[in-house]
């Protein structure tokens, strides 16, 4: 045993070895997930450059963003997650203060609004509500015993119901389906009751109808156009028939970086945001799409694996929450892009050209960062 590796006490009659702590350490990063996030943020760019017809501007941008991110992400691991439990309850008033605004005086942009404007940048609430949410609802069921009781349940919802009813109105389904399924998350993983599950799924069930009453023309049109795409082919089902014949097109190895036709001669609508994995299967291939999918799944592995180990119950919900959250928006990009699921507006993670969902994506591993390095904390 090398005395620079372990350093010996010996507390009365017990002797403890403490390995020594490497500088590594003291940058409070896991590496294997920086390692991973880096492989996807340098394929991102890669195919980006592709995607936006050769545009060194919009690799240039996100580039920006990605670093902004990073370093978001760093300072975020830093921070003892007992600071997110204290500051929840807090930071869900102000993002609720934030939804609000954006209906008063935010930004149009395509046929809704969604954006705050400040001078320089623009930037999405809701994204922030992604992370919030799942914060102040750990935050909220971590205060007593763990299953929470029927009441502290329907609190849950109720602070669930008002950011996605806020978002909803913007509109933007996706970020609402992204945010209550982050909160769903939480409460799933603290052991509620399974007849409390099958209760709210019946509920959900019946809720149905009155959901379809309260949706956009638009969004009631794009879940015709998933159940029949063929309807209108050169209006509503344009996308996704051109993304399958993107895909398809591709086959094992695709026609090459830059060399694809549904993309570079503008057939496909988004090619450099939502759709962008389209770009991936006609370019790459099946192996392009199969690599990205396999990179998607260590991260999730990884981040599952710090919610497991945290010694909490707040820094485990919280967690295990942003995995599972990071996992539904690579289930439903995908699953929209290939005709599996209605298109409702949600990006590739890292991968989509954007801002303020990167930089949100990033501040999630900066918190799951910060559970993996601070692991001793008290026990709820």
């Amino acid at each position: 045993m090398n005395h620079r590796d372990f350093q010996r006490t010996m507390p009365g009659a017990k002797v403890h070895f403490q390995r020594s702590k490497s500088l590594w350490s003291y940058t409070r990063l896991d590496a294997w997930m920086l390692l991973l996030l880096l492989i996807l943020c340098g394929f991102g760019l890669y195919v980006l450059y592709s995607a936006s017809g050769q545009d060194i501007t919009y690799v240039e941008r996100q580039a920006v963003r990605m670093g902004a991110g990073f370093l978001l992400m760093i300072f975020l691991a830093q921070l003892n997650p007992k600071i997110f439990l204290r500051v929840a309850p807090w930071l869900y008033v102000a993002g609720v203060a934030l939804l609000i605004g954006v209906l008063l005086f935010g930004v149009q942009a395509k046929g809704a609004q969604r954006w705050i404007a400040l001078p320089g940048f623009r930037f999405q609430p809701s994204e922030l509500m992604k992370l919030v949410l799942p914060m102040m609802l750990a935050a909220y069921i971590v205060r007593q015993s763990l299953p929470p009781t029927l009441f502290r349940l329907f609190v849950c919802l109720v602070l669930l119901a008002v950011p996605m009813l806020l978002i909803m109105k913007q509109p933007d389904l996706g970020t609402s389906f992204l945010i209550a399924a982050s909160g769903i998350f939480v409460i799933l993983l603290s052991g509620v009751y399974w007849r409390y599950v099958l209760l709210a799924l019946a509920a959900a069930g019946a809720a149905l109808p009155i959901l379809w009453s309260f949706m956009r023309e638009y969004q009631k049109q794009r879940v015709m156009t998933f159940m029949n795409p063929e309807s209108d082919p050169l209006g509503s089902g344009w996308n996704i028939i051109q993304s399958k014949t993107a895909i398809g097109s591709g086959g094992l190895s695709g026609k090459g970086w830059m060399q694809g036709t549904q993309s570079q001669l503008n057939f496909l609508p988004e090619s450099h945001t939502d759709f962008i994995i389209a770009v991936i299967g006609e370019e790459l291939g099946m192996r392009g799409i199969v690599l990205l999918i396999f990179i998607y799944v260590l991260i999730i592995l990884r981040g599952l694996l710090i919610a497991v180990r945290a010694q909490d119950s707040f820094s485990r919900l919280l967690a295990g929450s942003i995995t599972l959250t990071f996992f539904i928006y690579v289930l439903v990009n995908i699953g929209m892009v290939t005709g599996l699921m209605p298109v409702v507006g949600v990006p590739l993670p890292m991968v989509s050209y954007g801002g303020t969902s990167i930089v949100t994506l990033m501040a999630g591993f900066g918190i799951l960062m910060s559970i993996y390095s601070h692991p001793h904390l008290r026990r709820h």
